[in-house]
């Protein structure tokens, strides 16, 4: 049998195709949840697994709960926030919400969330790139050198997210914006 099976060669023809849409090509016009969902759900289809949606009203809301994602204004969501989407939704599978959280509104002190979106697009290319080639590498082997190569991705991905997760937690706290706003409210009721 031909190893990378046929299914695996057409998923890494789909995902080496794929690049994160460039920030210009966010749509500029703000969108409702229903499509936002429908934006999200196509661009990251080639990353979830079969079947499954990636994204869904619940996780939007609860990344607004959380402070991981800025509120919508008037229920509609703005580039800024597909940019935030599409990374969070990147990192979720690695990151717990806190650390994402901490990485983002980070960022966002120093960059704007163009710039972010735009190293973000970049990197998450070339690390799909990097992994895919080395499937193909591979390629004419047997099965045992591709379980033998999913076992040291699998490490390698479990190694890069405890490094990142120290990291993060080893990062002073920024500030948030959106909990500032509550303080200043708390502070606000407490002198009435």
């Amino acid at each position: 049998m031909d190893y990378p099976s046929k299914e695996l060669n057409k998923w890494i023809t789909t995902v080496n195709e794929y690049t994160p849409a460039p920030w210009e090509r966010l749509p500029e016009l703000d969108l409702y949840m229903d499509q936002v969902l429908t934006f999200m759900n196509k661009y990251l289809e080639p990353f979830s697994p079969e079947g499954e949606r990636i994204i869904t009203p619940s996780m939007i809301n609860n990344y607004v709960k959380d402070g991981v994602l800025p509120r919508p204004v008037r229920k509609k969501y703005s580039q800024k926030h597909l940019g935030m989407l599409l990374m969070i939704c990147s990192l979720k599978s690695v990151l717990s919400l806190p650390e994402i959280s901490k990485l983002l509104h980070g960022l966002k002190t120093t960059d704007k969330i163009n710039d972010i979106y735009a190293e973000f697009a970049l990197t998450h290319s070339e690390a799909v790139k990097e992994a895919t080639d080395r499937i193909t590498e591979t390629a004419g082997e047997d099965e045992d050198a591709l379980r033998k190569l999913a076992l040291q991705l699998a490490l390698e991905a479990n190694a890069n997210r405890i490094v990142a997760a120290r990291i993060l937690s080893s990062l002073s706290e920024p500030p948030h914006p959106d909990k500032d706003k509550e303080k200043e409210k708390d502070k606000d009721k407490n002198k009435k």
